[in-house]
């Protein structure tokens, strides 16, 4: 059968550059190997999807190549899908830092991915399994069928074989396979010469060193604000295109390590052997007032003050591993160093949950080879990637949704 464009996977990027394709007249088939589209999308944001952020801009994006992400990104904005939501009349609200929800059900987001694909007379299917891409060639046309000479690809699949012009690889990354999610993009992707940016689990909780779990672990539930920061091995910091950013916001301690948002914002940067470092309370002199002429100064005087700004148990064995290694320095530089302590817990994780509990991939298809106007391969004419599958990673906070949005318009608008 003939079309115009095949895209590959009907998560958010695919559902969304099908629909933009259709809407230019385009004859689209969009393929999930799934049993339904927008699998990842219902789990999303706590099942009220974390849509978008209207706080986005191309510096909360980590990539290879930083700049790759602006051009798309300026050109489909925030407010050009939350438009979209409101043409549909889904309601909705900003949570915190920017992020935006459905006030119901991520069941409404999908539903109208669905709308805009029919709408667009998208062909979907689900259930198919690709089973491969290659060049057409003369013997793939069949006789009579409109455009068969424009055919660039043939798309193998258990559901037959679909010829088209242009074909578009929305296949996700490696995070939650649960859920189906494969590598299939990026061996496609090698297939047609491209490189592929080394994938690693991004937004996931990180895993306690063998010491630090004795420590910590038993206090499972604890969660407190922390500036963290992930400090990159040599070598990481090395390939790194500037400083890691750091982030304000909650930090869990769980059984087996550290998670919450801050931990997910830093592991996208992490790099095993690497450190992160937290200040455990942002902001404050916690032992200023042990310096006082009359304040008591002992591990009974710090974990008084101590108590007013964390929680009770982690303020308790924070001072608790101290007392028992030394009786402490007292004195105003001792105190000082304490201070300094606070404001730098440095853990060494053993490793990450792994893609099982990632919510992104970090890496995949090297930006060096795509254009960043339309998604396009610079290698093979008519050959598209977008979202995960793509080396762009934003920030937890609706910044992985906007790029799906942003670079699927772009392939949409020409593909």
């Amino acid at each position: 059968m003939q079309y115009d464009v095949v895209v590959l996977g009907a998560g958010a990027a695919g559902m969304m550059c099908a629909f933009e394709a259709g809407k230019r007249g385009r004859r689209v088939l969009l393929l999930e190997h799934g049993e339904r589209v927008g699998r990842k999308i219902l789990i999303s944001g706590g099942g009220r999807c974390n849509f978008t952020n209207v706080r986005t801009k191309a510096e909360n994006f980590l990539s290879e190549n930083p700049h790759f992400a602006k051009s798309a990104l300026a050109r489909f904005t925030p407010r050009d899908f939350i438009a979209l939501v409101e043409k549909h009349r889904i309601k909705y609200h900003e949570k915190t830092l920017g992020q935006l929800f459905c006030d119901d059900s991520a069941k409404q987001i999908v539903a109208m991915l669905e709308r805009e694909c029919a709408e667009a007379s998208v062909d979907t299917r689900c259930g198919v399994t690709v089973r491969s891409v290659r060049r057409a060639q003369a013997s793939d046309a069949s006789p009579g069928a409109p455009d068969a000479s424009q055919a660039r690809f043939v798309v193998e699949t258990s559901a037959g074989n679909f010829a088209c012009a242009s074909v578009v690889v929305a296949a996700g990354g490696l995070s939650i396979p649960a859920m189906g999610a494969t590598g299939f993009g990026y061996d496609l992707a090698r297939e047609f010469g491209h490189t592929i940016v080394e994938p690693r689990a991004g937004l996931v909780p990180l895993v306690f060193s063998v010491a630090d779990r004795e420590h910590w672990c038993d206090l499972a539930g604890v969660a407190f604000e922390v500036v963290a920061r992930a400090q990159a091995t040599v070598e990481a910091a090395a390939k790194a295109r500037g400083k890691a950013p750091v982030f304000r916001e909650a930090l869990l301690v769980t059984h087996r390590g550290v998670s919450g948002p801050a931990v997910l914002q830093v592991s996208s940067y992490w790099r095993p052997g690497g450190e992160v470092s937290f200040d455990m309370v942002p902001g404050v002199e916690v032992f200023q007032p042990l310096l006082a002429r009359a304040s008591g100064r002992d591990w009974s005087s710090a974990y008084a003050a101590l108590r007013t700004v964390l929680p009770t148990r982690m303020a308790e064995r924070w001072v608790r591993l101290r007392a028992n290694e030394n009786p402490g320095d007292w004195t105003n530089a001792g105190i000082a160093r304490l201070e300094s302590e606070l404001h730098a817990w440095t853990l060494r994780p053993d490793g990450s949950e792994g893609f099982a509990k990632a919510e992104v991939t970090v890496g995949g298809v090297d930006t060096r080879e795509l254009d960043a106007r339309t998604m396009e391969s610079q290698r093979v004419a008519g050959l598209y990637f977008i979202g995960e599958v793509v080396d762009v990673t934003g920030w937890l906070g609706g910044y992985n949704f906007q790029w799906a949005w942003a670079s699927a318009a772009a392939a949409g608008a020409a593909a």
